[in-house]
């Protein structure tokens, strides 16, 4: 059965196996500079008891809670009591087309009152890429909601200069953060459906051929529907959307240290003073929360370096910590199974697990 979408967004025709059947919801934001549009999300309870577990996955860019289907069902198909919640912020997946250049802390504000319009206690926060800041930005503000956490290529720290960065990253002409500066916005869902699904390592040739690829499909509208690249792909065909997620990717030079812009609609933007509340207070509030961590290990946010960053943060993470050489930023994708299994014993498993591969 097909899920009336009611937004404004290009993904009209969405994948059967988007979200579970029945469960999903939309959410009008009451405020902030997205007040009156809607959010998608879905709810699913597993079985028919009282949930013993909340997880709530946040998704990053240029992805939409669909990235998190493997986890979804793995934990669907453990017949375990728990609520699974996901969201698509706006400008991405079934939600509101965006409206100007958003970046982690205006996602951050529209899920906070998602989360409390819900009022949700006892979380799991599995969070990933962009969905790092904007899930713990948004739960530091209520850290009692926070119960466990499941972090994957992610981080809310100063982005090391060792090694892998987004200005060499995956490859030195071919760096991530420059895609938006040369990419035309009606373009942009190629580059989507490329960053994506593209999980393993591969020379700059190869790279750039599926990146243009990718390209002309989706200029053409051919990439096939009921795949995964059309999702990643189809939101953008909103120029509006697609501005809004470049604006994300030209922050990753400056991940962790704050980045300025100017917006059109609402002028100076700045979120540095975002990332230094998180950074000075998750380490106070959640230093005790029990944590998982899943890294692909081609990726500047699953590098070595990054990952000492969590745990230093994250003390309980340190024997929880699985690793991926062969595998880039969207561990997600590959490690669904393995990460949903890791949810699983951290609600309710009774004695302590190491999960270093």
């Amino acid at each position: 059965m097909r899920f009336k979408v009611i937004s404004n967004t290009p993904l009209k025709q969405p994948p059967l196996d988007y979200l579970p059947e029945g469960a999903g919801r939309w959410f009008t934001i009451p405020g902030g500079k997205d007040a009156g549009k809607v959010m998608f999300y879905y709810d699913v309870n597993v079985g028919d008891q009282e949930p013993e577990a909340t997880v709530v996955l946040v998704h990053g860019n240029p992805e939409t809670s669909y990235t998190y289907r493997h986890i979804r069902d793995e934990l669907i198909s453990s017949g375990r009591p728990i609520r699974i919640i996901a969201m698509d912020h706006i400008g991405f997946g079934l939600s509101d087309q965006a409206d100007f250049e958003m970046i982690d802390m205006h996602h951050s504000d529209n899920l906070l009152q998602l989360v409390r319009h819900l009022d949700l206690t006892g979380v799991t926060l599995a969070i990933h890429d962009w969905g790092g800041p904007i899930g713990v930005g948004a739960l530091i503000e209520d850290p009692y909601r926070v119960k466990n956490l499941v972090v994957m290529n992610t981080s809310i720290f100063p982005m090391p200069k060792t090694g892998y960065t987004y200005k060499n990253y995956p490859h030195r002409l071919l760096r991530w953060s420059l895609f938006p500066r040369i990419y035309p916005a009606f373009a942009w869902g190629g580059i989507a459906a490329t960053a994506v699904s593209n999980g393993e390592p591969q020379g700059a040739m190869s790279l750039a051929a599926r990146a243009t690829g990718f390209t002309v499909k989706h200029i053409f509208n051919c990439i096939p529907k009921n795949t995964p690249e059309y999702v990643w792909s189809q939101s953008f065909r909103s120029l509006a959307n697609a501005n809004s997620s470049m604006r994300n990717v030209k922050q990753t030079p400056r991940w962790g240290y704050g980045y300025q812009y100017t917006d059109e609609t609402y002028g100076r933007q700045d979120n540095t003073k975002y990332y230094k509340k998180m950074q000075e207070k998750m380490p106070k509030l959640w230093r005790s929360c029990p944590a998982v961590g899943f890294f692909g290990q081609w990726d500047p946010c699953g590098k070595d370096e990054v990952i000492d960053q969590w745990h230093e943060a994250l003390p309980k993470m340190k024997q929880a910590t699985s690793r991926y050489p062969d595998i880039g930023h969207f561990v997600e994708e590959y490690k669904g199974v393995d990460i949903a299994k890791a949810i699983i014993k951290l609600n309710f498993s009774r004695t302590a697990r190491s999960f270093e591969h």
